[in-house]
């Protein structure tokens, strides 16, 4: 049997389904895969707990389930931040699911990823910022300490896109990469095919819990810019960043466009795209495109995100998932961690 000692920091909608996924898991880990996950440390905004011991993951998630903050637990360490329990915790492995804030450099959870990779730790992460802004800085550091950084959750949520592109794309030449990696843009664009006001979109979304606290972020492609950066850089080896993409975002297209498009056959999608042009270079765009039927990413539905590649040896490879829940998005992390322990 296999322990792994494991630091959390955030635990938000994601964090906490991780924890209750481990919590139902655990006789699976253990009979599967001779895996235990102790969870030794986690942090939240407002403080960080930590017990050599263990914290129970299943108490974790129920002090953020009702609101809570785990400065309540009696393992809390007063006056700790994330950074500074990734900076003195002993651990094998960190978990970083804090909130994506580009507006900060990516904090903290960039800084606390350099440290745990500084420190021996390995590191899974669904945080698209740290990776967006310091992709060759954080691959460098795990090299040079021997140690797994894995991201799969950063790219359409559950589906395992990020594995496709780094793994299974090997020893090819990618043409070109069209994505729809973000759910809510494609929901909110099928509400106002629908005849629904934008606020009214806007409002369903949130009750569905799919929708940012910042919808900017989402809604004006910021979101989709992010993935389809990490996504290129990972099938292709392109040294892609942020301002290469050029963006448009859901309110560049109208709903009677949008109404005009499903009469037609057409569903929109925030579609990102990148393309090798001639000179070797890739092309990197997102803006909201009408998709034809039997294009595989214009059947996608309301809770569907997809990605597609086309290929000089594998031909063209598409794939799909419903999420239905952020459930598949907090279990990529559990995936990541199996790719590294098992």
């Amino acid at each position: 049997m296999q322990e792994v000692r494991t630091i959390l920091i955030g635990v938000g909608q994601l964090g906490r389904r991780f924890c209750r996924l481990v919590e139902a898991k655990t006789p699976h880990l253990r009979e599967r895969y001779g895996l235990t996950l102790r969870l030794v440390g986690a942090a939240d905004s407002r403080g960080a707990a930590y017990a050599p011991n263990g914290l129970d993951w299943g108490t974790v998630a129920a002090v953020k389930e009702r609101g809570g903050s785990l400065a309540e637990l009696e393992a809390a360490r007063p006056g700790w931040d994330a950074l500074a329990l990734v900076e003195q915790a002993e651990a094998e492995l960190l978990l970083e699911a804090s909130p994506v804030n580009l507006k900060s450099g990516a904090e903290p959870g960039l800084s606390c990823i350099r440290t745990a990779l500084r420190r021996g730790m390995h590191v899974v992460t669904p945080n698209k910022g740290p990776i967006v802004l310091a992709f060759d800085e954080l691959h460098r550091l795990a090299a040079e300490q021997g140690v797994a950084l894995r991201f799969d959750g950063t790219v359409a949520g559950g589906l395992p896109a990020i594995n496709l592109a780094a793994r299974d794309l090997r020893g090819a030449t990618v043409f070109t990469i069209e994505a729809v990696p973000n759910l809510v843009t494609g929901y909110v664009m099928d509400l106002l095919a629908d005849g629904l006001p934008y606020e009214t979109a806007l409002d369903r979304a949130r009750a569905e819990g799919v929708l940012e606290a910042d919808p900017g972020w989402d809604l004006e492609g910021w979101d989709t810019a992010a993935k389809l950066v990490i996504l290129t850089r990972s099938a292709t080896g392109y040294p892609a960043t942020l301002d290469m993409v050029r963006r448009a975002g859901v309110e560049a297209v109208r709903a009677e466009e949008l109404r005009a498009a499903r009469k037609s056959g057409y569903r929109y999608r925030l579609l990102a795209r990148a393309r090798l042009d001639e000179a070797g270079d890739y092309r990197l765009s997102v803006a909201p495109v009408p998709l034809a039927a039997e294009h595989p990413l214009g059947r996608l539905g309301r809770k569907e995100m997809g990605v597609l590649f086309e290929t000089d040896i594998y031909g063209r490879l598409s794939a799909i998932i419903e999420e239905q829940s952020p459930l598949p998005s907090a279990a990529t992390m559990l995936r990541d961690i199996l790719d590294i322990f098992t």
